[in-house]
């Protein structure tokens, strides 16, 4: 699903992001672009983050 449509930047890449260290919307903004247009996505950016780190994502598990 996208979360940002301005960047096109979807759930699953923001999981990833996370992932791979990112641990803040400002670090998925500098990565990804995420909230940095009209910021409305920012509010499910933000669940997006703390649903990754609560669950720990594996991308790997995502992909089957």
């Amino acid at each position: 699903m996208y979360i940002c449509l301005c960047n096109g930047v979807t759930e699953n890449q923001i999981r990833d992001a996370v992932s791979e260290g990112a641990v803040s919307l400002h670090d998925l903004r500098h990565t990804l672009g995420v909230a940095s247009s009209c910021g409305c996505c920012a509010k499910f950016a933000q669940q997006v983050i703390e649903e990754t780190t609560a669950t720990g994502f594996d991308p790997a598990v995502q992909a089957i």
